[in-house]
């Protein structure tokens, strides 16, 4: 593959993740606009309602008449559709680059491409796929959601050394270490969602929001069909939005996940105890597993999910391990 297209196609990427947490349901999107292997513009999708990427690597080019001779470089297909914004293949023709340099295909029913199929008939030139399962893990949440119809779901919990995700008092707040905690805080921050069990809150009574870290809390999510939770717990303050997943079980994991659609969550962060993490991985209902593990032991307490890390690669935090696994079943 052309070693040129790789190299600003790497640019769009480094620009559409300055994105992460502040552009959802829309996907992560860079733009690069490239005269004589100098450039000339670039943007990206800063902000869910406001200008798409290409727009602003338009509107970052001093000189709009050199974009006739140059190369557009975008990690997703540009849109052909009036949504929060009008179509960016529309000022794309406006301009008439000499060929626009694609990474992935937009998976949403209203692309699909669409976008490609109008900048091919207007006489431009498309070049498709340029490093194209790079961008779909860049862009994993917003495939997931279009084609499984759910948000992208994280399981993330801490384990001690000998399996343990907490005591024997049900208490898990120590097993990792302030570092693991401040990065669960920044993971925070790129989720839409998080969510935890009635019995997380009754025993560790979490905030669930990124105060260790700069960026949007996530909505917090509380299955409880027992109503049991008082409202005096802090997940019901006013620092994040609440929602109670009365009606969930252990039956109807992946249709109440797919019912988040609906309200436009993107991506779930699942910090539940061991009850409501098994139950995710036994419905099958994950992309993706995030585990630290400390030095620690626990005699007694609650038995975390059997995951085998034998052939899982880890990075060191500390004195953890973090573990990370995607699911390769669907």
């Amino acid at each position: 593959m052309n070693n040129y297209y790789k190299k600003y196609i790497e640019r769009t990427f480094y620009l559409a993740k300055k994105g992460q947490g502040k552009v959802s349901p829309n996907p992560l999107v860079g733009c690069v606009i490239v005269n004589k292997e100098k450039i000339i513009g670039e943007g990206y999708h800063e902000q869910y309602g406001n200008d798409h990427a290409e727009i602003n690597a338009i509107k970052a080019t001093k000189n709009n008449e050199l974009i006739k001779n140059s190369s557009v470089f975008i990690n997703l297909e540009p849109c052909a559709h009036h949504g929060k914004t009008p179509p960016c293949v529309k000022e794309l023709i406006k301009l008439q680059p000499k060929e626009i340099i694609i990474s992935n295909m937009d998976p949403n029913p209203k692309v699909n491409g669409k976008g490609i199929e109008i900048l091919k008939n207007q006489g431009i030139k498309v070049v498709c796929d340029v490093l194209k399962n790079r961008g779909e893990k860049l862009n994993k949440r917003f495939f997931t959601f279009i084609r499984k119809k759910r948000p992208y779901i994280i399981l993330k919990w801490a384990e001690t050394i000998n399996g343990m995700i907490a005591n024997k008092k049900n208490d898990s707040k120590w097993i990792s270490n302030k570092l693991s905690r401040q990065i669960v805080h920044k993971w925070r921050s790129y989720e839409d969602a998080i969510l935890v069990g009635a019995s997380t809150v009754e025993h560790d009574n979490p905030r669930l929001t990124v105060r260790n870290w700069k960026g949007q809390n996530p909505i917090r999510i509380v299955i409880d069909p027992k109503k049991r939770l008082s409202k005096k717990n802090n997940i019901f303050d006013k620092s994040s939005q609440t929602i109670n997943l009365f009606e969930m079980n252990q039956n109807n994991v992946k249709e109440v996940m797919g019912s988040l659609k609906k309200k436009n969550i993107l991506s779930v962060i699942v910090e539940g105890g061991a009850y409501t993490l098994n139950n995710f991985i036994a419905n099958k209902c994950w992309d993706e597993l995030r585990i630290f593990q400390s030095n620690k032991i626990f005699r007694k307490g609650i038995e975390a999910p059997k995951i085998d890390k034998k052939n899982l690669d880890y990075v060191n935090v500390l004195d953890n391990k973090l573990f990370i696994k995607y699911n390769e079943e669907d």
